[in-house]
Order: C-alpha cells, then sequence, then structure tokens
C-alpha cells in the first residue's frame, strides 16, 4: 500500500523507517516490516495474507481501504475483504491497531457514509484497537503531502507517525528495561 511503503520517498523516509526509529528513540526494541504493496486495495491485501504473515508478526498494523474508496469499489466488498483479513488475525492471536480511512466526498454522501462505518464496525467486531483516521491532520495539506495530495512528504509521514506512534505503543505494552 502506498501509504506505508513510502511511495515518492527516499527509503529513509517512509514510513516503517520513521515510525521504527520513533519507537526506537522510546525505548521499544522493535523491527518493523512493511507489507504494503503499491496500489493494493482491500481484495489485494486478503489474497496476500499468508505471505505476508510469514514472518509471524507480534503486532500488525492494519491499513488498508483507501484504494478500494479512491477506485469507487463497493465498501461492503472493502468490508468483507477487511472482516477475512481481521478473522485470520484473530486465529493466529496477533497483536492488531486497526488504521481507519475515510471515504472523500466525490463518491456521495451515502457512499462515503457506509464506508467510513467499515472501521469502527469491524473494530467493534473483533474487539481490536481502531486508529480512526490514518490521515488525521494531513490529507490534502499541501505542506505535508506530495504534489498529488494523496500521498505524505517526508513532514507528513513524520506528522503520522507523531500521532500514530503512542496508539502502537499501548498496544506494545511497556519497552523492555
Amino acid at each position: 500500500y502506498s501509504l506505508t511503503s513510502g511511495y515518492g520517498l527516499a527509503p529513509d523516509q517512509s514510513f516503517p523507517v520513521q515510525l521504527a526509529a520513533r519507537l526506537k528513540a522510546d525505548g521499544y526494541d522493535v523491527i518493523v516490516d512493511n507489507g504494503g504493496v503499491t496500489g493494493d486495495t482491500t481484495a489485494d491485501g486478503l489474497a496476500r495474507f499468508d505471505w505476508t504473515m510469514g514472518d509471524h508478526p507480534d503486532i500488525v498494523l492494519l491499513e488498508l481501504g483507501a484504494n478500494d474508496m479512491l477506485r469507487g469499489l463497493p465498501p461492503k466488498r472493502a468490508e468483507a475483504n477487511l472482516d477475512g483479513i481481521l478473522g485470520k488475525l484473530k486465529a493466529t492471536q496477533v497483536k492488531v491497531l486497526l488504521l481507519g480511512m475515510r471515504a472523500s466526498s466525490n463518491w456521495g454522501a451515502d457512499y462515503q457514509k457506509t464506508f467510513d462505518a467499515i472501521y469502527p464496525s469491524l473494530a467493534q467486531k473483533y474487539d481490536v484497537p481502531l486508529y480512526p483516521f490514518l490521515l488525521e491532520g494531513v490529507a490534502l495539506d499541501p505542506k505535508l503531502n506530495q504534489a498529488d495530495l494523496l500521498h505524505p512528504n517526508a513532514a507528513g509521514v513524520a506528522a503520522i507517525v507523531g500521532r500514530l506512534a503512542p496508539a502502537v505503543e499501548r498496544l506494545l505494552g511497556r519497552p523492555a528495561e
């Protein structure tokens, strides 16, 4: 998924690298692997589940759905795919942080309402913590995005990591002394 894979950024500016640096600075001995693939939809994520989980991570930050929305794919299909992924994650007993997305208004109010309800509903169903909107404070801000206004620049990734790190740290628990 392009938001986590570092689309348009130097490798050292990507989300996984910046998140790992933040967590290490906060005392966590972690490795942050990136399972994101640019252009992935929720269907792609579900299809790649076994490959992605090959290293048996301790926690998963599940962030898929924006490409479904950008393509105008049916929200119920995205929800079913995310439901499938969360069901498989529950079976593996991996800790999960669900990273929500929000629909843009260009698909209409009904689409937006249906899409935006996916993440809170699934977080409740699977009793997993929800970070409501990955791009909170970054979406559409020209200072924090590349020219396409879809993909964060390095400063935008830093802003996301700064907001998201406390939720990841809650999931990880206290750092090792």
